[in-house]
């Protein structure tokens, strides 16, 4: 058991610490892009995984995002004193104006409808008005067609029975006449 323990390789320090090492080592003024910090971590710890360099793209980004890291154009700084302010997405927020002393805000009104008063009196409903032309609003009530016609007359009746509304009906095949073909 003693010699297992004495064959294991140290382990690795965490991948954060690498990349803040590496950078720290280069010690380049405009920072250090992606391979040469993996570059300098295989130098320095000889066997790494063999996702290192999704590994180290992970840890980059993640850096990257909480603030450890700047990413310039495409070089990687430790953030410091003196790196720029680390700005969000979209359009930054107007300054507030400072307001004179002795002033003071009256509360901001709630969103959305404001609540009805219980104690108020309830409100009479408003009286209907009639429209001037004296029509109903509205597609008109469908009337029942008259027996006899329109104008009585017996032309429209027939017009209706020789063709009916709509799409025809299927034409049955039993209906047409077969034909045989003789050779």
């Amino acid at each position: 058991m003693a010699t297992e323990e004495v064959n294991k390789p140290p382990p690795l320090p965490s991948y954060p610490q690498l990349i803040l090492n590496a950078i720290e080592a280069l010690n380049d003024k405009n920072g250090s892009n992606k391979t040469s910090i993996s570059k300098y971590i295989e130098s320095k710890c000889g066997d790494l995984p063999a996702d290192h360099t999704t590994l180290l793209s992970h840890h980059l980004n993640r850096m990257k995002e909480t603030g450890e890291l700047i990413f310039c154009k495409n070089n990687y700084l430790k953030a410091g004193a003196s790196a720029p302010p680390r700005r969000g997405r979209g359009r930054p927020p107007k300054p507030k104006v400072p307001l004179p002393p002795g002033v003071v805000l009256s509360p901001a009104r709630p969103r959305g409808r404001p609540p009805k008063d219980p104690n108020a009196p309830p409100r009479s409903p408003k009286p209907k008005v009639a429209s001037g032309t004296g029509k109903p609003r509205g597609r008109p009530r469908k009337m029942a067609r008259p027996e006899g016609g329109i104008g009585g007359s017996s032309t429209t009746i027939i017009a209706a029975a020789v063709r009916p509304r709509g799409r025809p009906p299927k034409v049955k095949a039993s209906a047409l006449p077969e034909v045989s073909v003789e050779h």
